[in-house]
Order: structure tokens, then C-alpha cells, then sequence
């Protein structure tokens, strides 16, 4: 007997409905319905609700192999998850283009470091393309982790592709202005996101 048709069994025994079961095992009822139409199978912390509910055992539920199954699956989305949120809080350190002195400004003959608040040694269009390029990498770093913590996945390869362009783009154009600092720092963040999309590629992911 399939896991589907076990889950309706036990349910029914019970004088359940697909409503009623949801409620004891804090899931929905969409869910309910996708595990006994055999469209989909739960989480392993879910699998625990059940077999606890009903006074069975997992291995009653399931067999080892699809179990084995489901928690290489459940753990390939955990480090999905996880190189998700990393990418998104290199985006999010972008901020650090802003605060922190990384542009020289001459007062009296001499140097000093400044953030870009204060940068006026070049022109207004440079300072403009600044904003607009660091501003653009902290929200996508914002949607990406928000989107994340809220288990979209529609968009996220998107996101990625457009965080990669923002940055090469921000590289360049600081490159191109002599901002040595900014770019130094801009380029480690791409790095940082290269080796965690590598990595999340490399664990199948």
C-alpha cells in the first residue's frame, strides 16, 4: 500500500476530515490533499506529526528508501536556503559603499577618507551612478533573503542574474572613476557570491 493511500486509511478510521487532520498536524488542508492524492509527500518533521498522531511508525509510512529520499531532498533545499540568504546579505553589505570612508577628499593639501556622503571630488554624475548602482545591489540583496525567508522560489534565478549584472556593472564603472577602494571592495563581494552559488551548484542544489 502507497503512502497515499495509508494516509487516507488511517484518516478515515479516525472519522477525519481532510480539514480536521490538517488541524491536528498544523499543516493545510492543500497539503492534506496533495499527500493522498500521491501528488507530493511530507516533510520529515511532518512524518513525525503523523506517526505520532496515530500511534504508528515511520517505517510503517513510508519505506526506507523513499524516506532516505525525502530527507536528501529536504537537505539539498536546506543548503539552497542557506546559499540563498548568503548571497542576499553580500548584496545587503553593499551598504558598506556608503558608510564607510572609501573616497579621498582634499581639505587644506590634505588627503582624507570619506564615505559618499560627504564625496565631492567628483562629479555629480559619478556620484549619482554611485547611488543608483548601490541602492539597486541592497534591495535585489533584500528581496533576495525576504523572498527566501518566505519560500519563493519563482524569481530566484532571476534575482540571482540580475545581482551578478549589477555588480560587474558597479566594478567597472568604479574601476573606471580610480575609486581603488570601492572597487576592491565591490569585487570581494562578487567573489563571495561566485564561491556560494559554486558551492550550492556543487551540492546539487
Amino acid at each position: 500500500m502507497e503512502f497515499n493511500e495509508k494516509l487516507q486509511e488511517l484518516r478515515k478510521s479516525r472519522g477525519l476530515t481532510q480539514e480536521e487532520l490538517a488541524e491536528a498536524l498544523y499543516v493545510s488542508r492543500t497539503a492534506i490533499s496533495k499527500w493522498e492524492s500521491g501528488r507530493g509527500y511530507p516533510s520529515i518533521d511532518s512524518l513525525k506529526e503523523i506517526s505520532s498522531y496515530f500511534s504508528v511508525s515511520i517505517d510503517d509510512l513510508l519505506s526506507g528508501e523513499k524516506l532516505i529520499s525525502i530527507a536528501e531532498k529536504e537537505n539539498k533545499s536546506s543548503i539552497k536556503n542557506i546559499c540563498e540568504m548568503i548571497f542576499g546579505v553580500a548584496d545587503l553589505m553593499a551598504i558598506m559603499l556608503i558608510i564607510l570612508p572609501f573616497y579621498p577628499k582634499t581639505i587644506d593639501n590634505y588627503v582624507y577618507s570619506v564615505n559618499l556622503w560627504m564625496y565631492t571630488e567628483t562629479s555629480q554624475y559619478n556620484i549619482m551612478v554611485y547611488w543608483v548602482l548601490f541602492i539597486a545591489l541592497i534591495l535585489s540583496g533584500a528581496l533576495k533573503i525576504a523572498t527566501t525567508y518566505l519560500k519563493i522560489e519563482k524569481g530566484q534565478k532571476i534575482l540571482t542574474a540580475v545581482s551578478f549584472f549589477i555588480s560587474i556593472v558597479m566594478i567597472l564603472f568604479l574601476a573606471l572613476a580610480r575609486e581603488a577602494y570601492a572597487a576592491v571592495v565591490a569585487f570581494l563581494l562578487l567573489i563571495v557570491k561566485s564561491i556560494v552559488v559554486y558551492r550550492c551548484v556543487k551540492s546539487g542544489c
